[in-house]
């Protein structure tokens, strides 16, 4: 983009929601051979989507809204479509009605650093907007994706953490409070104080931040991965309070439920118990 006062922003996994109700009734109904038939051929395509290389799947089983969400990473957007026809092709789907759905794509986003170029780029007396300018710019911001410390986080498999919550996000562009209409150096003061509250939760929650402006109907997707669920309500709560959030932010619907591998999916379709997630 290389407004300066627009932060720039490193994107990884193209990530695909995808929240179901389950019609266990209907699945009780259908004779054992048929349903051990329907679980398996779906468990080979989740196992195999999951074990790809350029790709990741988690299964959850939600508690409140919903009965089922799928994830899926994929490291381009046409594989995301791939990925939804051959979930929609199984004869498991007769039984799974779509409810909510969401499309983003992972993103670390850059306030400082592209604070940092410009006024590296202003030192160096180029001329903005030039060939030479773009050139320069661009170099910098590709050392950033590049770094050892960032590329991981681009291109990290699902966290294998036992509980997770999702729930999307905009910020506020209302009459009075538009965070848009902030100077740059104020809305990232707000972000890195922001950020102090997340970080403070450092082992116990995992944070995975996606963007999805002109994908879906907010502006980011947030994904929290913990071994215990009172942590989620913890950290939102306190964020609740963090002026980047009371003032500037607002929440879509929230989903919250327990992950679980591929493998067990006829124990969750069975409801025989609640499924685990074991180790890959």
């Amino acid at each position: 983009m290389r407004d300066p006062n627009v932060p720039e922003s490193l994107e990884g996994w193209w990530i695909l929601h995808r929240m179901f109700a389950f019609n266990r009734r209907a699945w009780d109904d259908e004779t054992a051979k048929r349903r051990t038939k329907f679980a398996s051929e779906a468990t080979d395509l989740f196992t195999h989507l999951k074990q790809r290389s350029d790709g990741d799947l988690a299964l959850s089983s939600l508690v409140g809204k919903a009965d089922l969400m799928l994830v899926h990473y994929a490291r381009r957007y046409d594989e995301l479509a791939y990925a939804q026809m051959l979930v929609d092709k199984l004869e498991l789907r007769s039984f799974l009605a779509p409810t909510w759905a969401y499309t983003s794509v992972l993103e670390l986003g850059l306030y400082d650093a592209t604070a940092k170029i410009h006024a590296q780029l202003e030192r160096r007396e180029l001329v903005r907007n030039t060939p030479e300018w773009i050139t320069a710019f661009d170099e910098l911001l590709r050392e950033q994706e590049e770094s050892p410390h960032v590329a991981p986080r681009l291109w990290a498999r699902m966290p294998l953490r036992r509980y997770v919550c999702f729930y999307p996000m905009n910020k506020r562009r209302g009459e009075h409070d538009n965070w848009y209409g902030l100077p740059y150096a104020e809305r990232m003061k707000l972000m890195n104080d922001h950020g102090k509250v997340g970080r403070s939760y450092h082992g116990r929650v995992t944070q995975v931040i996606s963007g999805s402006i002109g994908y879906d109907d907010y502006e980011w997707g947030v994904d929290l991965y913990a071994d215990d669920p009172f942590v989620f309500k913890k950290l939102i709560y306190e964020m609740r309070f963090d002026p980047a959030s009371a003032r500037y932010a607002e929440f879509g619907p929230f989903f919250s439920g327990v992950q679980f591998s591929p493998e067990e999916l006829r124990i969750f379709l069975e409801g025989e118990s609640v499924p685990q997630l074991l180790p890959s």
